[in-house]
């Protein structure tokens, strides 16, 4: 097969059989190369930059034959350190890892509870730092004497 701009050959691709493909890696854009080859070195790499345990965690997600079918767990732990930040989700990936779970939804939740969490502990303590103190009364303000509720029931 043969390609060409206005009689100037651009690309030439070997004749394949029926129902097959030919796809030189070099003709997609640079930054959807990896995807579109399938490269789990690059995500690796990608999960190891984030973090130590990020990386030992996305090579067992890959880790097996056919490692391209588990790809998307992967790209999900990508997003759990864009959503969450990298240290949060290297914290959980070292837990992950120590428990031997090795499944990103889990970890998404546990991320979202202790998410949840943080934020509870914070709305309260700020509501409880800012409260204005000017309704507080001593207690003897608001009990009555023993005679005078004797005597005046």
């Amino acid at each position: 097969m043969r390609f060409s701009d206005g009689g100037v050959l651009v690309k030439v691709h070997p004749r394949k059989a029926a129902g097959e493909r030919s796809t030189d890696p070099l003709d997609l854009p640079e930054h959807k190369r990896v995807y579109a080859t399938r490269d789990t070195a690059f995500l690796q790499e990608q999960a190891r930059g984030h973090g130590e345990a990020i990386g030992r965690l996305a090579e067992v997600l890959l880790a097996g034959a056919l490692p391209w079918t588990r790809m998307r767990r992967v790209y999900a732990l990508l997003r759990l350190v864009k959503k969450y930040g990298a240290a949060r989700v290297d914290e959980a990936s070292r837990r992950a890892l120590d428990a031997e779970m090795a499944n990103v939804e889990r970890l998404r939740r546990l991320l979202e509870q202790a998410a949840g969490a943080a934020e509870s502990v914070t709305s309260v303590t700020i509501a409880a730092k800012t409260l204005p103190a000017r309704y507080l009364r001593p207690a003897a303000h608001f009990a009555l004497p023993i005679e005078e509720a004797r005597h005046g029931a």
